[in-house]
């Protein structure tokens, strides 16, 4: 199932959580966009050939592309890359962004699934995570893209910020329940390094993530989803049966995908490479028409690295680890690591597969880690 990613580097302001690599300066949009299409000629063997099942703009924020710029962009692919008929290509997009007159040029385009960040129907949580929308805004968009025709939506919510109190987050989750919202992404509030947020917390302008009420928000967002019909099929990810993200699955699943745009990944099982993180110099190095030299770094995999990757990414997921998948160099130290947390049921096993429990969870990065061959 290889898929793109096109990383879209521009926001209109820099929430105050956020770690990815963008600029607030729209200044290069055009310059960005031209680079990026040379890019997808220049990387066009990477994937060999192969039919691309999903196509990701993510970000940034990468509805702030003009329709003509995605339309520049679809053309380059197409015309590179053989497409899935049933290919799931998915836009990004900020509530703010998500006008009736913007989503009907969106519909224009190959575009067939809206990845909405609305992170909560709270103006208070919006103003701490220093979003550009606000919580009619929130609402609006989705009810705009449905009327629209855009039956495959998912959005984005956070939890355990601390203007969220455990009633907020009951809201936020039941106002999703409201429309025919088919998944759901939740993710932790969690301080990065260099953030805004972390500059907050270090000057004690803002209170640090209370862990005790983040995974209570976690367990409410488990049960909940449950009632309503949802697998819990990674462990930020929520989705109605047959309605997994397919680009992200791949990229749980092991499947090769290229990574287009500054700071972008890209992986096919031996190497893992990463673009370069600065719009200037990328949009440079493009300009030049020569060889990749300096456009990314790359990365062998050895087969500690492997091990480790498959015992992170599968873990997390509704599909679990399974033993056949290891190696049998690894198999006995890996089976060793997971006897405490089968016995402390923070782990279940069928078979040869292993997956976490409701209570292993909420210590998912924590298992991964200890499983990790150093």
């Amino acid at each position: 199932m290889p898929g793109i990613y096109l990383h879209i580097p521009f926001c209109k302001q820099a929430c105050h959580y956020c770690n990815f690599h963008f600029s607030t300066s729209l200044q290069q949009k055009d310059a960005m966009v031209a680079a990026i299409i040379k890019e997808l000629e220049v990387q066009k063997d990477y994937l060999d050939g192969a039919e691309l099942t999903s196509i990701y703009f993510g970000g940034g924020t990468p509805s702030l592309l003009s329709q003509q710029d995605l339309e520049r962009i679809f053309t380059q692919i197409y015309t590179l890359h053989q497409v899935a008929k049933n290919a799931e290509i998915t836009l990004e997009a900020n509530p703010d962004d998500l006008t009736p007159e913007k989503i009907n040029q969106l519909r224009q385009t190959p575009i067939n699934r809206l990845s909405i960040g609305i992170q909560s129907f709270a103006d208070a949580d919006l103003a701490f995570m220093n979003r550009a929308h606000n919580a009619g805004e929130a609402r609006d968009c989705i009810e705009h893209a449905l009327a629209a025709g855009f039956e495959n939506l998912t959005v984005d919510l956070i939890y355990g910020s601390p203007t969220t109190s455990d009633a907020q987050w009951t809201a936020n989750l039941a106002t999703v329940f409201e429309y025919p919202i088919a998944h759901l992404s939740a993710y932790c509030l969690t301080v990065e390094a260099k953030t805004a947020l972390d500059h907050f917390v270090k000057q004690g302008k803002a209170p640090a993530v209370d862990e005790e009420q983040a995974a209570r928000q976690f367990q409410y967002l488990i049960d909940r989803t449950r009632e309503q019909g949802f697998e819990h099929y990674e462990i930020s990810n929520f989705a109605k049966p047959g309605s997994y993200a397919r680009h992200n699955s791949s990229y749980w699943l092991g499947d090769h995908y290229l990574g287009i745009g500054p700071a972008a990944h890209s992986f096919n099982s031996e190497s893992r490479q990463w673009n370069i993180a600065n719009n200037s110099k990328y949009i440079q190095l493009l300009a030049k028409n020569e060889d990749l030299t300096g456009l990314f770094e790359q990365e062998i995999l050895t087969p500690d690295q492997r091990y480790n990757e498959y015992v992170m990414t599968s873990l997390r997921t509704i599909w679990g680890t399974d033993l056949s998948k290891i190696p049998p160099l690894y198999q006995l130290y890996f089976l060793g690591k997971m006897e405490d947390y089968l016995k402390e049921g923070k782990v279940s096993r069928s078979a040869d597969v292993f997956r976490l429990t409701d209570a292993g969870k909420l210590l998912a990065d924590r298992i991964a880690m200890e499983l990790f061959v150093e």
